[in-house]
């Protein structure tokens, strides 16, 4: 098991990484989906005992990937900040810092629905902000899986995960979902859950576990 996989979509090159990530190498671009940010404080300020630190766990596993890759930007497929209560100051001085750590970086966020109820990032963070489908090369970027478009869709949304299953036990890990015309990433946010997803045909399945990326026979 190695910590990404090579394959050709749309006639590009592109990894997906075990970082729950899609790298772009001819554009040296990172695209994540469904980060969440926000989400416990968002839980919290329901009274929700969560606990705390995803924030920071989410821009460490940035980091992780920033130092695996050569990036000079990076597409986030919606879902950026959970809810309004996301832009708590706590949240957002974390996510502050990190951005003066890594000022040279071009961030993209492609509005999802919970982008729209949450409210754009703080412009100091110096996100742009696009819609669905945002067209680059041969591939649309967007938030839904289902948008139309005529490029290849890299989406988010679903949070794909696979029920994998060894005689009695079972595990549910997350995946990325490969088809002829659209790609759907794992959730890259710390505290979000899964939808269980089953392969249709001409699909295939990339599973995640352990820090190592797989492809299912």
């Amino acid at each position: 098991m190695d910590a990404c996989c090579r394959v050709s979509l749309a006639g590009e090159t592109v990894l997906l990484l075990a970082g729950k990530a899609l790298y772009w190498p001819a554009q040296q671009m990172l695209v994540v989906a469904d980060s969440h940010f926000g989400k416990a404080a968002s839980f919290r300020a329901l009274g929700v005992p969560v606990p705390r630190g995803t924030t920071t766990q989410n821009l460490q596993a940035l980091d992780a990937l920033l130092e695996q890759v050569a990036c000079r930007q990076i597409v986030f497929l919606g879902d950026f900040l959970h809810a309004r209560a996301a832009h708590a100051p706590a949240t957002v001085a974390a996510m502050l810092a990190w951005r003066r750590r890594h000022p040279q970086l071009l961030l993209t966020l492609v509005r999802g629905n919970h982008d729209l109820h949450a409210g754009d990032p703080s412009s100091l963070l110096g996100v742009s902000m696009v819609d669905e489908p945002y067209r680059l090369g041969p591939f649309a970027f967007c938030h839904h899986p289902d948008t139309p478009s005529e490029a290849y869709v890299l989406a988010g949304h679903v949070h794909p995960v696979y029920h994998l299953r060894v005689g009695h036990d079972g595990l549910r890990l997350p995946c990325f979902l490969q088809g002829p015309s659209r790609l759907i990433l794992p959730s890259f946010g710390a505290f979000t859950g899964g939808h269980a997803v089953r392969p249709a045909v001409g699909e295939a399945v990339f599973v995640l576990a352990d820090g190592a990326i797989f492809p299912l026979p």
